[in-house]
Parts: structure tokens; sequence; C-alpha cells
């Protein structure tokens, strides 16, 4: 097996083309493509539309013809350009007009069928029957995708994804639209649709596409002067308009061909100026021909457009044209390039003569040393980039004024380019918003508890308690119970010691003190007690924290903001001195601006929010809140950069283990601290660009 592999390896690297053959059947025609070994699958194909041309690619093939072009002259087909590349060899049918086609593959023979009808072509094998397609079911074929892309070069590429190679597509100019027509196919609803692409900066503005019966046709709209080509890879078809850059100079824009109206003619040894006169009649241009211009040509022309007839006749004749609104110079090209020549060197040698003058210009809003790149190269003190040779330009800082001597052609470029670099720049106003929220919840909940037996203090003996501190004695006689503190008070009024045996009250919350319900409950000779203490804090705050920072800068420069306190500590050296440092906990607002030529802005944008922290033996801890970012906003509008979400939630219990568990009875023995806190910071910024009248309020 590893020996039949690298035999048919070996053979696929050696396949060449060795013939090249076409018939006609009808309107059709059938192409053999015979090679030296067979081929498993046809090659990738694909097809241009302008100029009008199907190209097939044979992988790991040579070209063993001995020929690279193949005239055929058979119907649509004009000729076949085989070209050799490394790797592969590429077979180019040039057509005269674009026309759809079909392959098969019979061992090693590839037959081509191009239908001349303009329809979608049927493949026929080599005796000339039709070959039955695969199989697609009465399921009607949809277009897949319809996509728009801009090209490097500024060209909009309309491309569709098709159902399937034999699609017929019909593409013609019909004005200053494109039309293209996709034959037998149905449209998705979600492609029916149209597509505004003026925004990307190609000559395509639209792109509509609707059903029309069994067809689809899609409207392509440019603007300015343009150029389209289509061309198709497999189920891909690609139409891409380019932009044309209009030469005055030029009978043609682009490579579009010529437009003129079509004209006939015929004759010979005819004058060439009297041929420019003809062509001036029928064309209607005002044609100045120099007096160089001689001697006669021998032209036969059918059906050819007026100014195809005129280059044809200014190149065989080696002249040229230049054009000055609607009147057309000709004359030989060595005349037209002299004369240029000497028209520059006379405005040299004018320069040179004409005498100079010295001009001010006071800058208003531009800083005069900013003109020093203008009229000096490199900022050296040889070589004006803007003025002529003779002339000098100075600089006064002290009164932002331009000094400039040169001849008056010059001076007037200086002054139109003060004009337009010497305006004040926009001032946009930046308000932030910082709005920072908080909705806090707390619960405590405790209790204290104690006992105290007083039946032998009046004996002298000391009573019992239960209490989380030393037993204590009590003198005296008992006259009632104490308050809230569930202490026993006797007749010299003094206090028994603390009887709490169980001290779990609330915590105090933000400086607010728990409140609290006592109660002592005594036998009937008042010698023991039950003191219980009930403590409760519940605590529900919302707060809001608007902060609003202004600043006003002007176009592209960075503005800055900042209020807030500096925080002093102390820190330690290795020495064991001691020095004071500070930290900054600020609201500050860092802003660049830009403002577009649609009038939006975009803004860089810095935004802290610091505060103070814990305090550590470093020093203070900073807490930061920070929003970076560039975004593009309208005149006057509103958008949000950013928002920070926290929330906390937090239940504490501390208990007497066993007697915390039991039901009822157990909230006696402990206490309970709920915490449900929600913080939300969100930064607004809104940009204006202020009038000349217009000041920060």
């Amino acid at each position: 097996m590893g020996l039949l592999s690298l035999s048919a390896i070996a053979n696929a690297q050696s396949n060449s083309i060795e013939s090249i053959t076409a018939n006609q059947q009808g309107v059709n025609i059938i192409i053999k493509i015979a090679l030296k070994n067979p081929i498993g699958k046809a090659p990738i194909g694909f097809s241009v539309s302008n100029p009008a041309r199907i190209a097939l690619d044979f992988a790991d093939t040579s070209n063993a013809t001995g020929k690279s072009s193949i005239d055929m002259g058979m119907g649509e087909l004009r000729n076949v350009n085989v070209v050799e590349a490394t790797g592969r060899s590429r077979l180019v049918f040039n057509l005269n007009k674009p026309l759809n086609y079909a392959t098969t593959i019979e061992g090693n023979v590839v037959v081509m069928t191009i239908d001349g009808s303009g329809g979608i072509a049927t493949a026929v094998n080599s005796v000339g029957l039709p070959v039955a397609p695969p199989s697609i079911g009465n399921v009607k074929q949809n277009l897949k995708d319809i996509d728009f892309r801009r090209g490097v070069q500024g060209e909009g590429r309309v491309v569709i994804d098709l159902p399937s190679n034999q699609v017929a597509v019909d593409v013609r100019q019909q004005g200053q639209k494109i039309v293209v027509d996709f034959m037998k196919v149905g449209l998705p609803s979600v492609l029916s649709r149209r597509l505004d692409v003026a925004d990307f900066g190609s000559p395509v503005q639209t792109v509509t596409t609707t059903q029309q019966g069994e067809n689809v046709r899609m409207t392509i709209e440019p603007k300015g002067l343009w150029e389209h080509s289509a061309y198709q890879s497999d189920t891909q078809l690609v139409i891409e308009v380019k932009p044309i850059k209009e030469d005055p100079n030029k009978l043609t824009q682009g490579t579009q061909g010529y437009r003129g109206e079509r004209l006939s003619f015929n004759f010979q040894n005819i004058e060439v100026r009297a041929l420019l006169q003809i062509i001036a009649e029928f064309s209607g241009l005002n044609i100045i021909a120099s007096d160089t211009v001689t001697g006669n040509s021998t032209l036969r022309l059918k059906d050819v457009p007026w100014d195809q007839a005129l280059d044809v006749l200014m190149q065989t004749k080696g002249l040229d044209m230049r054009k000055n609104g609607s009147v057309m110079w000709i004359a030989p090209k060595d005349e037209l390039l002299t004369k240029e020549k000497l028209e520059l060197e006379q405005k040299a040698q004018i320069a040179d003569l004409e005498p100079l003058r010295t001009e001010s210009f006071q800058l208003n809003y531009q800083k005069a040393e900013s003109f020093k790149q203008v009229f000096v190269q490199d900022g050296g003190t040889t070589g004006n980039r803007m003025l002529s040779k003779r002339g000098s330009a100075v600089i006064d800082t002290r009164t932002n004024q331009l000094f400039v001597t040169d001849i008056p052609s010059k001076l007037e470029e200086v002054r139109r380019m003060v004009q337009k670099t010497d305006i004040a720049s926009k001032q946009v106003l930046i308000e932030a918003r910082i709005v920072e929220a908080d909705d806090q919840f707390n619960r405590n909940l405790g209790a204290k508890l104690g006992f105290l037996d007083l039946r032998n203090a009046r004996g002298g003996d000391a009573g019992y308690q239960l209490s989380g501190n030393q037993r204590g004695a009590v003198t005296g006689n008992y006259l009632g119970v104490g308050e809230q503190t569930g202490q026993a008070k006797v007749t010299d009024g003094s206090y028994a010691p603390n009887t709490q045996f169980v001290n779990l009250p609330a915590a105090g919350l933000n400086g607010l003190n728990p409140g609290s319900l006592a109660v002592s409950l005594f036998s009937a000779a008042a010698n023991r007690f039950l003191n219980l203490e009930l403590s409760a804090l519940e605590a529900d705050g919302n707060g809001k924290i608007i902060s609003s920072p202004r600043i006003v800068t002007a176009d592209q420069l960075p503005a800055h903001i900042e209020q807030g306190t500096e925080i002093p500590y102390q820190v330690s050296t290795s020495s064991g001195a001691t020095s004071i440092s500070f930290r900054k906990a600020t609201l500050s607002l860092d802003v660049t601006p830009q403002i577009t030529p649609d009038g939006n802005i975009i803004l860089n944008v810095d935004v802290h929010k610091d505060s103070r922290g814990e305090d550590t033996r470093g020093g203070p801890v900073i807490n930061t809140k920070q929003v970076k970012t560039m975004v593009l906003v309208e005149n006057g509008g509103t958008v949000v950069l950013g928002g920070i979400y926290t929330q906390e939630e937090r239940d504490d219990i501390a208990k007497v283990p066993f007697f915390g568990d039991l039901p009822l009875v157990g909230y006696l023995f402990k206490t309970t601290a709920k915490k449900n806190n929600k913080t939300e910071l969100l930064v607004f910024i809104t940009p204006k660009v202020l009038t000349d009248k217009l000041t920060a309020k």
C-alpha cells in the first residue's frame, strides 16, 4: 500500500495538460481538456463578468501543449490562455460576454460546456450527451447570504453566497445603477432588505434585494465616478465597485472603456487634421489642432465609440491632448512637454527677478513658534519649506507676529495658510455627575439574664447569685427592685452586685445605642430575684452622594480638575526618625475632548472617586473607585460610563451552647445581628460644544 501511495503522488505531481480542443453544438461550446493522467475531482473554477472570462485551475499540473495562447474563434469564445505557475496551471477562456459553464470528468479528460444562450449550463460527456446533475429534490433553492465589505483601496464589495454554482446570474449597468438578476432562485425573508452602506466610505450607497416572481433582483446604487466588475468562484459571487479618480487630460476614466457614441470610419490616406475635424463635428467637442499636426492616416473602424477612435488616432500619430474647460488642444507629445517645460522655467525666472515684499501677520490664536517648522525644514536654519529661494521669515514671540519677506505669490500662500490655521479652537464644557447611592439595613437582638438569692442576707450570711461576676453580700433591709439593671436595692440606698449570669446585649450601630426592656420577678418574701433585660436595635438608612465636577477645555487639549483632602501619616525611617507623608483622597476628572467633523465629541475620560478607609500601621487605606474609557457622544448628549454595584448580606449569632438552641427559651441565651447593605456607583458624562458667547454656569 505504501508503494502504491507513493506512486499515486508521483503521478499527481507529474500530471500535465496534453491538448485543448473545442467544437460547437448549437449555441453551446464543448471544450475537451485532455490530461496525461486521470484526475479525481473537477478543477477549481471561477468566472469574471468584466472582462468576460472563465478560469479553471489544475493543481500539480504542467502545460505540455507547447502553447500559451490558443485561438478558438467559436461562438462567444475568442481564445484560451494557458498560464503555468508553481505547482499549478490555469486556463483562461476569454469571452465576448459573460456566460455560464459546467464541467464533468471522464477519466483523464475534463469536458467543459459553455452555454451560449446565457442560461444555466448543462454538463455533457465526450460524445455530447447530457450528464444528469446531482438530485437536489423539489425544494426551491434560496440565496444563502448577502454581505458587504470594503476593500483596502476604498472599493465596495457585495458578496453573495449562491445555493449552487449553476445559478444563472445577469449583471448589467442601467444608468447610474448596477442591476443583478438571479434566475429561478428564492430569497429568504431575512435577506429581503435594503442595506445602507454609505458609512463604509466606498462608492456604494445602498444595496436593495427583492423577490420578483421566480427570480431575485439586486439593485446597487453607487455615487460619483466608478466602475464595476463581477467574478464568481464556485458558489460565491462578488460584485466589486471601484472609485475612479478623474484625470481631465484623459478621454476615458478608469478601466471600463469608452462611452462615446458609436461611429464607423473607412478612409484611405486621409489627412489627420481632416479626421480631427470629423470627430469634432460628430462629438460636439471644441478641438484645436496645433500647426505641427500633419500627415495622413488610413482608418477602417466599424461601430466604434468616437472617443476610442480619437484615442487610436492620437496613439498612431504620436499626439497628445490637453483639456482646458470645454476646449481640447491636440499637438505632438514632444511639443506639449516642451511647452510645459518652458512655462515652468519662465515662472521660475520671473520668481527670481520679481521684487520682494515684506508683510507682517498678527496671530491671534496660534503661537508664532508653531510656524517655525512650516518655514524651515526640520527646525533648522536653512532650507525653506514654503517660501521661495529668496524668501525669509522672522518669528517674534513677544508680539506673536510673523514677518515674511518674499514675492507676492508666496506672500499670498502664507496669508491663506494663516487664515486657515489661525482660528479659535472650539471650547467644550464637560459635566460629570457621579452618583453613589446606598441602602443599609441592620437589626440586632440581645438579652441579659440574672438570678439573686437573699434568704440569708439579713442574718449576716452571704446570699447566693448566678452571674458572671464574683459572689457578693447585701446588707440592710430590702425595699424594692432596681431600674433596668436587674440589681436589688437595700435600705441604705446601695445596690447589690451585678447578678447577670447571661450577658449578650445587642450592639450599637452607627453611633446609636440599642433600646432595652428590663423585668424583675421576685418571690412573695422578696428574697429571690430573677432579672431579665431585652435589648434591640434596628437601623434602616438610605443615602445618596452626588458629585458634579465641571470643566471647560479647548478641542483636543487635556483638562484636569480635582477636589478632596490630603491625609497626613507618619513614616519611620531605618534610622528611627519619623517624617510626615500625605496620601490623597480626592475626586478628580481628567478628560481630553475631540470634536469630530459631524459635530459629535470623542472623550478620553479618567474619573477617580477616592475616600479614606481604615487606618493601618503603614498609614490610612485609600478606597479607590475609577472609571477610565474612551467614548463617542453626541453634542449635548449624556452617556453612562460605568457602574459599580455591591451588595453585602451578613447574619451573625452569638449564643450560649445548648441553651441557645432551645426552642423559644433559646432567644434568652443568644444575640443576633443581621446586615443587608447595597451600594451603587454611576458616572454620567455630558459634553457640550460652547458657542462664542456661551460660558460655563
